[in-house]
């Protein structure tokens, strides 16, 4: 693994690309706010089956954004932002900023608040909604993160977890899985180059990447 490590140091100055629920957080957002309004298992069963890619993203995702949309936008905010978070691997993200970003297919009104507490405000790829008197009044995008990658042009680490991860990891120069919070969905196994189960791990072995 040393030696493999050293190759790619040689190839280029990364820039790195993580996704957010389960890898940033230590937990899945969407769940924790539908326990909230008591439709956690209804959450739930449409979150693992996106994770193992059983339903397509965008259809699950607006699904979900659908038994949500009733709690107030700035609730959302809150939750999410005061949900918990993989130390080792925001502390890395807070300490390379400039060469940071934050793939989510979360929406941007309900993630400003983690975004600016990472400071990531200004590094976010994510679904976008438009807001009416504090509700979700319309999905305008969801976003696509194997898109959201092609547009970089500079040689990438990806870190991910789940089935919508995969595109990306195939984008990437160096594709990283990780299990911490979760399992590794199967298809994104397919296409990593190394798996952490440990958030200081990985944040180590992203140190050592610069």
């Amino acid at each position: 693994m040393e030696r493999e490590l050293e190759e790619y140091k040689l190839m280029s100055d990364y820039i790195f690309l993580f996704d957010m629920d389960s890898t940033i957080t230590r937990k899945e957002v969407l769940p924790e706010i539908a326990q909230k309004i008591n439709r956690l298992d209804e959450m739930r069963r449409l979150t693992e089956a996106t994770m193992r890619g059983e339903i397509p993203f965008r259809t699950s995702f607006l699904q979900r954004v659908k038994l949500l949309r009733d709690i107030p936008v700035h609730e959302v905010n809150k939750i999410v932002s005061e949900i918990s978070l993989n130390t080792a691997i925001v502390d890395f993200i807070r300490q390379n900023s400039d060469r940071c970003y934050i793939v989510t297919g979360n929406l941007d009104v309900w993630i400003s608040g983690l975004m600016k507490k990472i400071g990531m405000e200004n590094h976010c790829y994510c679904s976008k909604a438009d807001v009416v008197d504090d509700h979700i009044a319309k999905i305008v995008s969801v976003a696509d993160k194997e898109l959201i990658v092609r547009q970089f042009v500079q040689q990438m680490v990806t870190v991910g977890d789940g089935d919508n991860d995969s595109g990306m990891a195939r984008m990437a120069d160096i594709a990283i899985g990780f299990g911490g919070v979760r399992e590794i969905a199967p298809s994104l196994i397919r296409n990593i180059d190394f798996a952490f189960y440990d958030d200081q791990r990985c944040a180590d072995f992203l140190w050592k990447l610069l």
